[in-house]
């Protein structure tokens, strides 16, 4: 047996940065994140547990949230995502209002 080198596929994710305010914890459930506050402080919610599809996951403040690829949503630490991701192009993402209205 003999080691082989791999390169990762480029594969384009939608990523968000975990800030704490309720707006952004609305619209990472507008695109179909399961979640639960785990903390909340003075200054708003400090972490969420992340529904992985390897259990639950804790994200902190300053962590990403990365939607992959099977539509699953993994937290990333801000050091690993700066390492392993890169911008592909500035958007900015808004609930869609029918998803909105089929959850009423």
């Amino acid at each position: 047996m003999r080691v082989m080198k791999f390169r990762k596929k480029p594969v384009i994710v939608d990523a968000i940065q975990w800030d704490g305010a309720i707006e952004t914890l609305i619209l990472l459930q507008s695109m179909g994140m399961m979640t639960t506050i785990y903390y909340v402080g003075r200054k708003g919610i400090s972490g969420l547990k992340i529904k992985t599809l390897e259990g639950e996951h804790i994200a902190d403040l300053g962590d990403w949230i990365i939607k992959g690829i099977k539509g699953e949503f993994y937290p990333c630490k801000p050091d690993i995502f700066a390492a392993t991701y890169e911008p592909v192009e500035e958007c900015q993402i808004e609930p869609d209002p029918l998803d909105m209205a089929e959850e009423s």
